[in-house]
């Protein structure tokens, strides 16, 4: 029952030609990736002065990018660790394409506050290093715990993410036609065997692993709406933040999983192993999350506006008919009107539906860290310094480009690595477990 699982899987990385669709989208990606480059090359050359960051609004699309990156990485962590300690069984078809995206959301979250710095030369001064200077790292700046939590986040990652891969990876190296690929596959399975002895390190490494990933779905965007909370901006200092946002990085995460599995699935055929059932699955996981965001939503409503602070409720005032309300209203119909309809079993089984509404999610994802971003530092305490926030073609060039990299990421992951968990998936099979 497992052998069609491994000659599917594995003969997209080993036998079969590229065809003309992954050329093309690799050819589309990799324009964008050169958007990307390009931007980079304006950014360094003539500064932040390119964007249309300004006083007092000095974070735009850069901290926007990085906290909606960041947050839809989490939903492959969950899947790939809090699942595994709860020995939930579907994962296992969705796992590796969840725990790749979020390895790739954290590469592409990565460059933005390196890139906002102004002077991205002196990137290290992040780093915890001794300073022969007597210059050391301010530990009260929120980029510093920035770069502790996302360097945190992505070493583990990719520690979970390497170690599920070493068997499949030793599947490949055996079953490749080339001696190249043999050499390859075999460097990268590290002497996998698969005796008794080595499984059983496996999956106590696995389970650690799982354990030390969990915190992290917390700690991480906690640590990253800490940047904003501990201002004094309205509509920034609020202690709602750290599960707020939390709850949106699970969100904006299970709408990419969904974006992602669904035209994979199609493309290369792997509705045997991501049944509509697993799409069910991550659509009530979706919609469980964003009703904690809709709450999140009425509680920074109720006290912004019965809180008592005036500068609280003009801010709230000015996000509903201000400036920026388009967006606002945008980000309430995609993250709370629109996930309503997956109440109804109809619209979970529609695979067009689960794909529009994933797109609708991501959309309104990024509009709230826009609005919470832009929109708050815009309408300050001072009137006479309120001013609109206009992007210029860099703000948007960056943004496409960091898209197209992830996608990139994607499209070259999916031939040369095994896009499903080949080892867990014959596991299952050969015993009889129920997907």
């Amino acid at each position: 029952m497992s052998a069609p699982v491994t000659a599917h899987v594995a003969g997209f990385a080993l036998t079969r030609p590229f065809t003309r669709g992954w050329l093309m989208a690799f050819a589309a990606t990799f324009a964008l990736v050169m958007v990307l480059a390009w931007a980079i090359a304006v950014l360094f050359a003539r500064g932040v002065g390119v964007w249309g960051v300004q006083i007092p609004v000095a974070w735009g699309f850069a901290i926007t990018n990085f906290v909606w990156w960041i947050g839809i990485g989490h939903a492959g962590t969950l899947i790939s660790a809090i699942l595994v300690l709860a020995r939930q069984r579907w994962r296992t078809s969705v796992s590796r394409l969840a725990e790749t995206m979020t390895l790739f959301a954290v590469a592409c979250a990565a460059l933005f506050p390196v890139l906002h710095l102004g002077r991205p030369q002196y990137f290290y001064w992040l780093f915890p290093y001794p300073s022969t200077m007597g210059v050391w790292p301010q530990f009260r700046s929120p980029l510093v715990w920035d770069f502790f939590a996302v360097s945190t986040y992505a070493i583990v990652s990719l520690l979970f993410w390497y170690t599920s891969l070493l068997p499949d990876l030793a599947t490949l190296r055996d079953r490749a036609p080339t001696r190249p690929q043999r050499v390859l596959y075999g460097l990268l399975a590290l002497g996998w065997h698969g005796s008794a002895a080595a499984w059983r390190r496996f999956e106590d490494a696995s389970l650690l692993l799982a354990a030390l990933a969990t915190p992290l779905v917390v700690s991480v965007h906690s640590v990253v709406s800490l940047d904003f909370a501990v201002g004094i901006v309205p509509g920034w200092h609020s202690t709602i933040f750290p599960p707020y946002f939390v709850a949106g990085a699970l969100f904006s995460g299970f709408a990419m999983v969904l974006t992602l599995v669904i035209p994979l699935r199609r493309v290369f055929a792997l509705q045997p192993w991501i049944t509509d059932r697993h799409l069910d699955i991550m659509s009530q996981l979706m919609l469980a999350s964003g009703l904690i965001v809709a709450y999140g939503y009425a509680m920074e409503g109720f006290l912004g506006w019965l809180g008592g602070d005036p500068f609280e409720r003009g801010m709230l005032f000015d996000r509903l008919h201000g400036a920026y309300a388009v967006a606002t209203i945008v980000t309430l119909l995609c993250n709370v009107a629109l996930p309503q309809l997956l109440w109804w079993p109809r619209v979970r089984r529609s695979v067009p539906a689960l794909f529009a509404l994933g797109l609708a999610v991501n959309l309104g994802m990024w509009l709230e860290r826009f609005v919470i971003v832009v929109q708050s530092l815009s309408h300050g305490f001072v009137p006479s310094a309120w001013r609109r926030f206009t992007p210029t073609v860099w703000d948007w060039a960056t943004l496409a480009g960091s898209l197209g990299l992830f996608v990139f990421l994607m499209v070259v992951f999916v031939r040369v690595l095994p896009m499903l968990s080949m080892h867990e998936l014959r596991a299952q099979r050969d015993a009889g477990a129920p997907a």
